[in-house]
């Protein structure tokens, strides 16, 4: 049972509406009018909403462990930054090592009362050594590391590079040391942070994000999300990551709003966790990336609904991943009983080089469109073959710039044709630091034909609809590219994820490889623990194949039935994709199976079935002649034979030259072994007799089944 929220903090968290109400009365008096940088905003509501709840962070996700009013903030980070300061660390970059909790708030807000840079990070896991961390402490040039005194007595000889710098315990800093504050100068325009990228897509860089970057985005931020004095934000996102940082953490501060925060593992092992937080404090915003909430429909039981109140959730905010119609539809029908409504689902875009967001609304907007088109860069609601439904995520706001553009011409595209996605705005960063190529690269583009700019390529790719909402596809440095097709890696892995419920949920990457000359896609997909020792998992990664090749038309190199959580993931759970080739080229994946249809036919002492019927003969020297090889057995499947669409068009065409009969893909695909399939052709070619004895009928089709 949740425990109550005591009298004493909800009247914390009413604390200070009324402060606000009286300003706002004068003159239309706004105190966001006096803030250049987040110090101005911690400053003045230390001042003026002292004692109002700014923080609470529940112990596992389920009780309250302690408190932080905006005095209590104020005040600790002025102790911290006294501290920073008396090191001689202004002006010098520092990493923020904390687990989930308070005291990462105290150091961070501490780090910018001191002008100091800072750089949040994940302390390393036990007994694991982190390439990740290394890196980023090679590349930022930090000078310290501050944590508490538990991480620094257990993490500081996980490595050399850590065992190099100083650490400091803000934890065993007194309180008393912020009398001693003096605020140095801190100019808006001045690196708060540095912010690096998730790596999904290639080695994480540092996002320079600036004072005045983190106002403007969290103004836009405020208004998209219409957050006011009585709005409520729960969390369990990771403190060192955007989303968690720049929406859950900082968001709550620029608002003079309250945050429950609870740790990611919490909501993780036991998502129900995160609904009662929402249902127990009333909260108005939470969310996270795709996977969270269909976390919650695959572990929560019909059981657990009971007493959830989600009634006051206006904001349920859906980003950092491909955002799934399916999935809002589905969690919006299951908690319906508890007063969830679909309309308060808000799907948002960003990343961390616009500080964190681009676009969003609530009330999901959805556009089903031909497949067949989106695979050529454009956007037709002709019905086809194929379909699929994306989610809008959102229109462009106010003070931003939202473009779409040919990624090789730089020319604007028109409506409802794919492009990269381009954007501008005072919360655009200053560029990757130290990476100056890059940073020329990515944020000082201009438009061709108007020379219009300087716009952040952002690397995604989308298409804007006539009535200006944006569609993100997908990755431009994802997207595979056959046989001029475009194929988002994204699809192929839920159709992978979709072909059998012992697949663990989004953990697949799909990515392609150069095999002589031609792109390939590789297939990486982990089982769940409870079948890892009674699956057939040739069997498994067969119809995998089967299922993807047939759906999405693509020739597949290899399936790998891999180890539980062993698909490399960011911190906020997307797949990196760049990060899994990676291991799959250099043989680091966890296989328990890898289905290898470059290979599977060249088996070494195989055994070659021969034909029996004409029919089978035929079909073994269509193969033959197609695949390029005589070991050919009438046993074998057409994709253990290195089959792929390509092939499957060609191999198709022909059997219809020489049987005259029509054999769609999907029956070349479900078939087990040639003999199959000449069973199928010949069943063709007896149904295709319209004027035929309905006994001598009979008698044919006993005849082909003994």
């Amino acid at each position: 049972m949740n425990p109550s929220v005591s009298e004493q903090t909800k009247a914390n968290l009413a604390s200070g509406v009324e402060v606000v109400s009286q300003h706002a009365s004068k003159a239309h008096y706004s105190p966001e009018t006096l803030w250049s940088t987040l110090v101005d905003v911690l400053q003045w509501r230390g001042s003026n909403q002292p004692h109002k709840t700014a923080y609470i962070y529940l112990t596992d996700g389920e009780s309250e462990e302690q408190t932080l009013t905006y005095s209590d903030v104020d005040q600790q980070a002025k102790a911290v930054a006294t501290s920073l300061l008396e090191n001689g660390l202004e002006g010098k970059n520092v990493l923020l090592m904390y687990h989930s909790g308070l005291e990462f708030i105290s150091a961070f807000f501490g780090c910018l009362y001191a002008g100091v840079t800072a750089i949040p990070v994940y302390p390393p896991k036990k007994n694991s050594h982190s390439l990740r961390l290394d890196s980023i402490i090679s590349s930022s040039f930090a000078k310290a590391i501050l944590t508490t005194d538990k991480i620094k007595t257990t993490k500081k000889e996980s490595s050399i590079a850590l065992e190099s710098l100083p650490w400091i315990s803000t934890d065993t800093i007194k309180i008393s040391n912020s009398k001693s504050y003096k605020k140095p100068k801190i100019n808006p325009n001045d690196t708060a942070f540095l912010q690096y990228t998730s790596g999904s897509t290639s080695e994480p860089k540092g996002v320079m994000i600036t004072h005045k970057n983190i106002m403007e985005n969290e103004r836009m931020i405020k208004n998209a999300f219409e957050h006011n004095a009585s709005s409520i934000v729960v969390g369990w996102l990771p403190i060192f990551h955007d989303m968690g940082l720049i929406g859950n953490l900082l968001q709550p501060a620029y608002a003079g709003i309250p945050y429950i925060q609870m740790a990611p593992k919490a909501f993780l092992e036991k998502p129900v966790r995160w609904l009662q937080a929402i249902s127990k404090y009333k909260a108005t915003t939470s969310g996270g990336p795709n996977f969270a909430f269909e976390h919650c429909l695959h572990k929560i039981k019909d059981d657990k609904l009971k007493g959830l109140d989600l009634s006051h959730w206006k904001v349920a905010f859906n980003g950092a991943e491909p955002i799934q119609a399916q999935t809002l539809k589905r969690f919006s029908k299951k908690f319906s009983q508890c007063g969830f409504k679909e309309s308060s689902f808000f799907p948002c875009y960003g990343m961390a080089e616009t500080t964190l967001f681009v676009t969003g609304h609530t009330d999901p907007k959805y556009d089903t469109i031909n497949a067949t088109s989106l695979e050529a860069g454009l956007i037709s609601r002709n019905s086809g073959n194929k379909e699929t439904t994306l989610v809008s995520s959102g229109k462009n706001v106010e003070g931003q710039k939202l473009r779409i553009v040919n990624p090789k011409t730089k020319t604007q595209c028109q409506d409802n044709e794919v492009g990269e996605i381009w954007v501008s705005g005072k919360h655009i960063a200053e560029g990757y630091w130290q990476l100056e190529s890059k940073t020329k690269e990515a944020f000082n583009a201009t438009i061709a034909e108007t020379n219009e700019g300087p716009f952040l390529r952002t690397g995604d790719l989308g298409y804007l609809r006539e009535d200006g909402e944006l569609f993100v596809t997908g990755r431009a440095k994802d997207v595979i590219i056959i046989n001029g097709k475009n194929h988002y890696p994204q699809d192929i892995e839920l159709t992978t994820e979709q072909t059998d419920s012992k697949i663990q949920p989004f953990s697949t990457a799909a990515f392609s490889i150069e095999e002589n000359g031609e792109e390939h896609i590789v297939i990486a997909t982990e089982i769940q623990r409870q079948y890892m020792r009674n699956t057939n998992l040739e069997e498994l990664a067969l119809t995998i194949l089967k299922t993807v090749s047939s759906h999405h038309e693509v020739p597949i190199h290899s399936v790998n039935i891999v180890r539980p959580m062993s698909i490399p993931k960011t911190s906020s759970g997307k797949i990196q994709r760049h990060a899994a080739k990676m291991h799959f080229l250099n043989k680091e994946l966890k296989s328990l199976f890898e289905l290898d249809t470059q290979t599977t036919s060249q088996e070494e002492n195989k055994i070659i079935v021969q034909p029996e019927t004409e029919s089978e003969e035929i079909l073994v020297n269509i193969l033959k002649e197609v695949l390029e090889t005589e070991d050919v057995s009438t046993t074998d499947d057409f994709f253990s034979l290195g089959g792929n669409s390509l092939i499957a068009t060609q191999i198709l065409s022909r059997i219809d030259d020489q049987f005259e009969v029509e054999i769609s893909f999907q029956d070349l695909f479900d078939v087990t072994n040639i003999k199959e399939l000449a069973v199928r052709i010949e069943t063709a070619q007896i149904e295709a007799l319209e004027d035929i004895d309905p006994e001598l009928l009979k008698e044919m089709m006993e005849e082909i089944e003994a």
